[in-house]
């Protein structure tokens, strides 16, 4: 007999850490895909340092943003985390390939944890996909 599943609404705790952390996820991805369009010095070195030709730092940074906004809209938050999750670990790929120190490549990573923590936190659906027993 399968165990049943809360899909009840999040309590009021989960509710604010939920959109706190949505929230800083969203700030900060919007601050870099913005930095990618306007290609101030420390992005363009960045760009050469990870191999990337400056063509590119606009195309990666509406992806971004595209990614982003889907993920700040409720509907479509989902579907924003699962693309932000591509896109993080392109850059986790990336950290590794060039031989960055280990922060590089950890900082994605636990920034996907976030972002996908502010959406557990507020999608009843995701949490019944997902148990975590306690």
């Amino acid at each position: 007999m399968p165990a049943s599943v809360d899909t009840t609404a999040p309590s009021r705790s989960h509710l604010w850490t939920g959109r706190v952390l949505r929230i800083l996820a969203i700030l900060f991805l919007l601050f870099d895909g913005v930095m990618k369009l306007v290609r101030p010095l420390p992005v363009t070195q960045a760009m050469t340092q990870l191999g990337f030709a400056q063509s590119l730092s606009i195309p990666i940074g509406v992806i971004l943003l595209i990614c982003t906004a889907l993920y700040a809209i409720p509907s479509t938050s989902v579907l924003g985390a699962v693309l932000l999750t591509g896109y993080l670990g392109g850059a986790v790929v990336i950290q590794l390939r060039v031989g960055k120190p280990l922060f590089s490549t950890v900082f994605p990573i636990l920034f996907g944890v976030l972002v996908w923590a502010g959406v557990y936190l507020l999608e009843p659906r995701l949490r019944a996909l997902i148990p975590v027993r306690t």
